[in-house]
């Protein structure tokens, strides 16, 4: 049960507001802002997701730059309302077609519809795309892309200034054909989440991968579709044949799922035969196929790491990152970081010469080496050197009060289970339309850890 809701863009002005219980004070959103924004509690920078402040609960998670925020005074869950605030999130952008600022104050009237459907007088009702068509008659108001700055991969979203139909979360807002003809398209996206953990010695000593096949059709009159994934993909280690002699899904061979759940919309008829599955889509984006791996397979990265005492107090951290995968394919946002010792001062660094894209800071306050490369290819090698000054000396204790050094990045085209989507089948297709298909991969750190 929660008492507000509200979007706050990054200045801090109130976007959307709806008070369900009345039981927490109107200026909640500013005290909420002005809390987060000089945040300085626990050594830290930001906020964390879930605090308290004079008797209320506050949850928020930053969505494309904004703020979604719910308040309680009750002993809430905290998985419960994050979930929530991301789904409120994700059924916005459904019904706009992209989420930013502009989007939601020229739609203010939708998305007030929308929240009243989604929750009553503090308790959810659903979160369901689908369901709530039922239930929502404003039509979306599509902004004008030419007046936005690019926001990524979401700006792709943004057309024209027109009104569109009220079953616009089911149809393409990316372009129109010529003559006004809508652009029939699919999207079918495979993500996965890695999790590795090295040893100190550079062996990897566990790694696993939470996957998810994402779709979003924008296809008239909801065909069936058939999407065929790999023949030599198997759930479950008991139905590999000689399972006995396979080397793990890093080399040839079957690509073996430990588990996996399907959309309540997939027919699986064919899966166990052909690995084909059919389904009919719903509205809105939504997991096709959820799926876990913990065989083992070749990491994206190789890291490690070198330090060396330089004095009494003073010392030298190496740090070598290796791109693992093919040299056609480019990883983004690659960003290092590191703890230090509690008694660190000062760090001096020492980067590459001649490359460009990259940066390293000392965050004193919560004693940490951040290192970011903007784009790394694959195939390529990237060193730092960091010089470390003490305010007290650490007795060749080093490495116990240093590390472990964890990684962040995401790496497009690219996913190191080897599932992908052999064909794409759309039933009663038109002569004289040929349907788009868009089918992207890409793999993000879960959790990406070297030991010291």
């Amino acid at each position: 049960m929660i008492s507000q809701f509200f979007v706050l863009s990054q200045r801090g002005d109130n976007i959307v507001f709806r008070d369900y219980r009345s039981d927490v004070q109107k200026g909640s959103a500013e005290i909420f802002f002005r809390k987060v924004k000089f945040w300085k509690e626990d050594g830290k920078e930001e906020a964390p997701p879930v605090f308290n402040l004079d008797g209320v609960n506050y949850f928020h998670v930053k969505v494309v730059g904004l703020l979604f925020v719910a308040t309680t005074r009750i002993n809430l869950s905290p998985s419960l309302a994050l979930e929530l605030l991301q789904r409120i999130a994700r059924v916005i952008k459904d019904y706009l077609g992209v989420l930013n600022e502009e989007s939601l104050r020229k739609n203010f009237v939708l998305v007030y519809e929308l929240l009243d459907e989604v929750i009553d007088f503090g308790y959810v009702q659903t979160t369901s795309t689908e369901v709530l068509k039922s239930y929502i008659f404003n039509e979306p108001i599509v902004v004008d892309a030419a007046r936005l700055p690019p926001l990524g991969p979401a700006s792709l979203f943004m057309q024209g200034t027109k009104r569109m139909p009220g079953t616009a979360v089911t149809k393409s807002v990316v372009a129109n054909e010529p003559g006004g003809r809508k652009r029939e398209e699919i999207f079918v996206d495979i993500i996965e989440k890695i999790s590795v953990t090295f040893s100190s010695s550079g062996y990897v000593l566990t790694s696993e991968i939470d996957g998810t096949i994402q779709m979003k059709s924008y296809l008239t009159g909801n065909p069936e579709i058939k999407l065929a994934l790999n023949d030599d993909l198997y759930v479950g280690r008991g139905g590999v044949p000689n399972y006995g002699g396979y080397s793990g899904s890093s080399g040839s061979g079957a690509v073996i799922l430990d588990d996996c759940n399907f959309h309540e919309s997939v027919h699986m008829d064919n899966f166990e035969v052909d690995k084909t599955l059919s389904l009919v889509p719903p509205d809105g984006e939504f997991p096709v196929m959820n799926y876990r791996i913990t065989q083992e397979f070749k990491p994206p990265f190789t890291v490690n790491t070198l330090i060396e005492e330089a004095g009494s107090l003073k010392a030298e951290v190496i740090l070598k990152i290796r791109a693992e995968f093919p040299s056609n394919i480019t990883a983004n946002t690659v960003l290092v970081e590191m703890p230090l010792p509690a008694c660190t001062t000062r760090v001096n660094f020492d980067l590459e010469r001649g490359v460009v894209g990259q940066n390293a800071d000392f965050k004193e306050s919560q004693k940490r080496l951040e290192w970011s490369v903007k784009k790394m290819v694959g195939g390529s090698e990237h060193t730092l050197r960091a010089k470390l000054n003490f305010s007290q000396e650490l007795h060749g204790n080093i490495t116990k009060e240093a590390g472990p050094v964890s990684m962040t990045f995401t790496i497009p085209m690219y996913n190191p289970s080897r599932l992908e989507v052999k064909y794409l089948q759309i039933a009663k297709k038109s002569k004289t339309s040929n349907p788009y298909r868009w089918v992207r991969y890409v793999t993000q750190a879960n959790s990406y850890v070297a030991r010291m």
